[in-house]
């Protein structure tokens, strides 16, 4: 299966433009086919570097201008993969940018807190920073009919849907694929930057979550169950954040005083990560988690297809102590929605407090049979 990016033209339209450009996401999920797809297509001069390469740290490491100009020469586009593992990365992209003004650089890094604590600090006027997820359905969807993507939609739940597991025919290649990318990859990126003391807490920490899905978090529950610092369960948290395993819900309130506020819940970009950390790939008629999946699903797509298509919309859960839910509220030019996810068919009842509260927002139902209008762009080869 050829998955068509949405962010390749974006892409391509800025090579040239002078600047660096940085494709940030987990390990995984396509950065390095996409650059090279860039690089094929460039007819001017080019030089590809892998940033985990040894030879690459040497290469930039005499920060000279003759130096540089020996074996840059008349490059007009340089391409660094995993740029976050050459040793100060930071003043090596600086140095580039102020002393070869042509050149246009376009980097990738699977950790956004390298960029963050980092880039930010000096490139913020010649830079620009995009985000590749897990393929999106809306982009899967170009290459595959709407009977198709019905037909997966089961599998897409409990395998998720990273470039290599789309293209695997048998179950059991994609959960030695996920299981594996859980041993050897997801704490990759945080051992490079941070003093982990004890990675077995972290990968516990992430089972106790993928358990939670979908349920408000307290940091205090899990320091105790973990036997470490609160402080820490956040830091460790943030990590995974920063790394694109994990993204957070805040709760919702403008109106109400018994809204919940303070509660977070995380959520999982790709439920084969989610599945591989519990050891679960049962079918969802065997399984007790399926609204779970579910949830955690349209989230993920939700927030991948906001992403792509620029919809600054900011998310949210909703509840109030008196136990009154909607799994999603989106607020985007001051105009409010709220969404209830239902796997199984039955009525609905929205929460009559969110609805007085809150008498203009718009409510729907997002089901098996309607979800594809909430997560793609009616991107289908009928």
């Amino acid at each position: 299966m050829l998955i068509h990016r949405s962010l390749y033209k974006t892409l391509q339209k800025k090579l040239g433009s002078n600047q660096v450009i940085l494709l940030v996401g987990a390990r995984r999920v396509g950065k390095t086919v996409l650059i090279n797809q860039l690089a094929d297509v460039y007819v001017g001069p080019k030089i590809v570097l892998n940033g985990e390469d040894s030879a690459t740290a040497h290469l930039l490491s005499d920060q000279t201008i003759p130096s540089y100009q020996r074996w840059l020469g008349d490059t007009q586009l340089l391409l660094i993969d995993e740029v976050q593992a050459i040793p100060d990365f930071e003043k090596v992209l600086q140095f580039l940018v102020n002393s070869f003004p042509g050149l246009t650089i376009l980097a990738t890094s699977s950790s956004s807190f390298h960029i963050a604590n980092q880039v930010n600090n000096f490139l913020t006027q010649h830079q620009q920073i995009y985000t590749l997820y897990p393929p999106a359905q809306l982009e899967i969807g170009l290459t595959e009919t709407y009977l198709q993507t019905r037909q997966q939609l089961e599998e897409r739940l409990i395998f998720g849907s990273y470039p290599e597991v789309l293209q695997m025919e048998k179950n059991t290649d994609r959960i030695d694929y996920l299981k594996s990318a859980v041993s050897s990859n997801l704490l990759k990126d945080i051992r490079q930057v941070e003093q982990v003391r004890n990675e077995e807490k972290m990968l516990q920490l992430l089972r106790l979550i993928a358990y939670q899905t979908g349920s408000e978090i307290s940091y205090d529950d899990l320091s105790n169950q973990l036997q470490i610092d609160r402080n820490t369960v956040v830091r460790y948290l943030d990590l995974f954040a920063n790394v694109f395993i994990l993204f957070r819900l805040g709760g919702y309130s403008k109106s109400l005083r018994k809204e919940v506020t303070k509660s977070s819940k995380w959520y999982f970009f790709d439920n084969g990560i989610r599945n591989a950390l519990i050891n679960n790939f049962d079918l969802l008629s065997q399984r007790p988690d399926t609204n779970v999946l579910w949830e955690n699903y349209l989230m993920a797509e939700r927030l991948k297809r906001n992403a792509y298509l620029q919809n600054q919309a900011v998310p949210y859960f909703w509840r109030t102590y008196d136990q009154q839910e909607l799994s999603w509220v989106e607020e985007a030019n001051e105009q409010l929605s709220g969404y209830a996810f239902k796997w199984y068919a039955g009525r609905v009842r929205f929460p009559k407090g969110f609805q007085k509260a809150y008498p203009n927002a718009t409510l729907s139902v997002i089901n098996p049979e309607n979800y594809l209008d909430f997560i793609t762009h009616n991107y289908f080869n009928v």
